[in-house]
């Protein structure tokens, strides 16, 4: 069992910058990709960024140019850069780490889930 432990969530104005990390108990080689997602008050979660073990990225369309995904293999720890940030990206935020293999289990994939940490943007 692999924990994924978030930090550095907190309330910034906008315009301002926060630094996610989320790091595994374990090493993370072996996961297909890992992400951030976020979830909204009475909203469903939503991607906000993945990296594969390759290095590929993708970003939601409210965050591309603004926030940067990085992994680093060594310290088994993903990063989540968040520059110019709006009130609306005020949510909690998750880090995921998809299995290898990535299979539905109820109505789920089977990944592991941080905790998730906490980003207020005031206006």
């Amino acid at each position: 069992q692999v924990q994924l432990v978030e930090s550095g969530g907190g309330l910034v104005q906008a315009g301002g910058s926060l630094r996610l990390s989320c790091a595994a108990s374990g090493s993370i080689f072996g996961f297909n990709a890992m992400g951030w997602y976020r979830q909204a008050p009475g909203k469903q979660r939503e991607l906000v960024a993945r990296i594969t073990s390759g290095g590929r990225t993708n970003y939601a369309d409210s965050v591309k140019g603004r926030f940067t995904i990085s992994r680093d293999n060594a310290k088994s720890t993903v990063y989540l850069q968040m520059n110019s940030l709006k009130p609306e990206d005020t949510a909690v935020y998750y880090c995921n780490a998809e299995r290898v293999p990535r299979l539905v289990v109820g109505s789920q994939w089977n990944d592991y889930w941080g905790q998730g940490t906490q980003v207020t943007v005031s206006s």
